[in-house]
């Protein structure tokens, strides 16, 4: 401004400009020159930090606007000084009609720029038409770099097809290519300087974003990195990090570090509020106008719309609602204990709420290549970064909602015979909580066994009353394990283990077994561990309290990272494509302990009592590393096999 005014055509540059439209400033002065209209609710992804545990209610669509509304509403804001929109939603991109919106909008005389803030899934194969159609920014929500946490997060696979898009962004020419990351302790903070090196050889702007308080997240003010603690951490690695100027608007604060082709900005919603140079409106998908990011007033230009109200009318509604604006945050002294929506339904910067007590499942048909090895930190990154998207081949999926329990027991197909561990189908999904399997399907047989007694075999029928259909016992003593069929009323004699040392060769030295030779089976393998943490370490990790994070989400990581580098650690293990690893951790108040199962399951020549080891090993170890710091009076006791099928050898069940 001093500059403008300090020159000849600069002065009459001010002193003719057109006023800006009063109906868009609001009682403080601030012009409101940035519209962001969400498409949908619908989201592709289940993101932790966006999605409420007990879900959302979605508008019906038609309740929704429709795609001439938007353009209406869009026209009637740029006529009155809007200049930059945002497409948000949801997941703006799964909109059928987003392409042509974006076509309508760039036809708008006034507008200068169209942007979409999306989750990247379906970015590649959308970004050429979007182009063509006048999209000129993008922002690309990414959280992590390491695959796994990714899928952790957003309980859906895709990390690869991110990474697509934002390379697509690049080599189509979008400069800068914005990504957003929440930054939240126990989560992601130790991957700054990995998302800072990711700007070396891209022209990205990584914006770190400091974790805020939506309804549905239960904002924890110890899972916030402020600003300040971040631009340290990487300061610390490459100090001669440079500040970038900015816009009067702008709610970045942006560095550069010298010689990389992008940058880093910090969004300081929480730790320094931008509200005082705020120049953004929003539009939810359902047609309310919300002037404040946290506030929850809104008014509804759907309805005016709908009932026939005209332009001047729409203007005038818009202005008493820009009017109303508070000096900040919504005129809340304290935003965390703020109501609102939920940020699916906003389109606003991303928050999170991770889950304790989930249980992760995952499916391959391929060995993991790509390693990540563990600290005392928890979780660390892969090194490099090129291999990102391409040598991850197992991908984890999120389930949250575990169903009660039953009986321990092992399962029998009754059409093919065959003794299983119950596995995920799309009619009946399994979980193991508490070393109890659950059984509720029907038709198939339930084995129950002593194995310290050749006696007394049972098979149990598990029809809807729970009835015992049938109970069969062995006369004599045998040499193998035994189960029933409730068809046949038979039992069947299963080998026991053998008496001999498998991983030693004639002369005693080890050697790895050679399975090539043997067929492949369907093989499962369930095994436990327990942490007695004591009173006080017990209610912090209760309580989500630890200072290194969320104890429980860590160690299940760890656990299923463990059973997938099995061969990396037992010498003599064999690589071995993993089909389901499951993981859950359940607390033990009683004991003050923390409860770990783990299965696995894969089809092949050797089994995977190992991998289920491993991981109840290492999740039990990570339980450890997080809670250390509270005290060094923590046992792991118990971790041993509980159960496995498959082989030559037989099953194995420990009651």
């Amino acid at each position: 401004l001093q500059e403008l005014q300090s020159s000849g055509g600069g002065r009459f540059l001010l002193e003719h400009a057109a006023p800006f439209s009063p109906f868009l400033t609001d009682s403080f002065g601030r012009q409101h020159n940035y519209l962001r209209i969400s498409l949908t609710e619908k989201c592709n992804l289940r993101c932790q930090y966006c999605m409420p545990e007990e879900g959302v209610k979605l508008t019906p669509k038609s309740e929704l606007l429709t795609a001439q509304e938007i353009i209406t509403l869009a026209r009637l804001f740029v006529k009155e000084g809007v200049e930059k929109i945002r497409l948000t939603g949801g997941e703006p991109l799964i909109r059928p009609d987003v392409v042509d919106i974006v076509g309508q909008l760039y036809k708008l005389e006034g507008l200068k720029t169209i942007a979409v803030t999306t989750n990247g899934i379906n970015l590649s194969r959308l970004l050429p038409r979007l182009k063509e159609a006048g999209l000129n920014a993008i922002n690309i929500s990414l959280d992590t770099l390491v695959p796994a946490k990714f899928e952790f997060i957003v309980r859906r696979k895709g990390f690869h097809k991110v990474m697509e898009g934002i390379h697509k962004a690049t080599e189509l020419g979008y400069r800068p290519v914005k990504v957003n990351c929440v930054v939240m302790r126990g989560l992601n903070e130790d991957e700054l300087l990995n998302f800072v090196d990711f700007t070396k050889d891209l022209p990205l702007d990584v914006r770190f974003i400091e974790y805020m308080p939506f309804d549905g997240n239960k904002w924890n003010f110890k899972k916030m990195v402020s600003y300040k603690e971040m631009l340290d951490t990487i300061k610390q690695r490459w100090p001669e990090l440079e500040k970038l100027p900015c816009e009067s608007s702008s709610t970045a604060k942006s560095y550069k570090v010298p010689h990389f082709q992008g940058q880093i900005s910090f969004i300081t919603s929480m730790s320094e509020h931008f509200c005082g140079s705020c120049n953004r409106l929003r539009i939810t998908a359902d047609g309310n106008l919300k002037v404040c990011l946290f506030g929850n007033s809104e008014v509804s230009l759907r309805d005016h719309l709908r009932s026939g109200a005209s332009d001047e009318e729409l203007v005038q509604i818009i202005g008493a609602a820009v009017g109303r604006k508070k000096k900040q945050h919504a005129g809340m002294f304290n935003i965390s204990q703020m109501k609102n929506r939920p940020m699916i339904l906003i389109g606003g910067f991303p928050v999170s709420k991770m889950y304790s007590y989930v249980t992760f499942l995952f499916s391959s048909p391929e060995p993991a290549l790509m390693p990540f090895p563990l600290c005392q930190d928890g979780l660390q990154n892969p090194s490099n970064s090129k291999q990102w998207g391409h040598t991850f081949s197992h991908w984890l999926t999120l389930r949250a909602n575990l169903p009660k329990q039953k009986g321990k027991a092992l399962m029998k197909n009754k059409l093919t015979g065959q003794l299983f561990l119950p596995r995920s189908l799309p009619e009946q999904q399994w979980l193991i909580t508490t070393g109890i399997l659950q059984t509720q399907l029907r038709s198939y047989c339930v084995f129950h066994k002593d194995l310290s007694s050749t006696f007394d075999t049972k098979c149990l029928d598990t029809s809807p009353a729970g009835q015992v259909s049938v109970d069969c016992k062995s006369k004599e003593p045998s040499s193998g394990s035994e189960f029933c069929t409730t068809d046949l009323g038979s039992c069947t004699k299963v080998p026991r283990t053998s008496d001999n040392l498998t991983h030693t060769d004639e002369e005693g030295r080890a050697t790895m077994v050679d399975v090539g030779g043997k067929p492949d089976s369907r093989r499962s393998a369930v095994a436990g561990a327990v942490v007695l943490l004591g009173e006080k370490a017990f209610g912090m990790v209760r309580q989500n309290q630890m200072k290194k994070g969320d104890v429980l989400a860590v160690a299940q990581i760890a656990g299923i990272q463990g059973a997938k580098l099995t061969s990396q650690l037992i010498p003599l293990c064999h690589n071995i494509p993993l089909y389901h690893v499951e993981v859950s951790l359940s607390l033990d108040e009683a004991r003050y302990a923390v409860v770990i199962r783990s299965s696995c399951q894969t089809w092949g020549r050797t089994g995977v009592e190992m991998e289920a080891l491993t991981a109840a090993s290492l999740a039990a170890l990570t339980v450890y590393d997080m809670c250390k710091a509270v005290t060094h009076d923590i046992v792991i006791e118990e971790v041993k096999l509980l159960s496995k099928t498959g082989g030559q050898r037989g099953d194995f069940s420990r009651v």
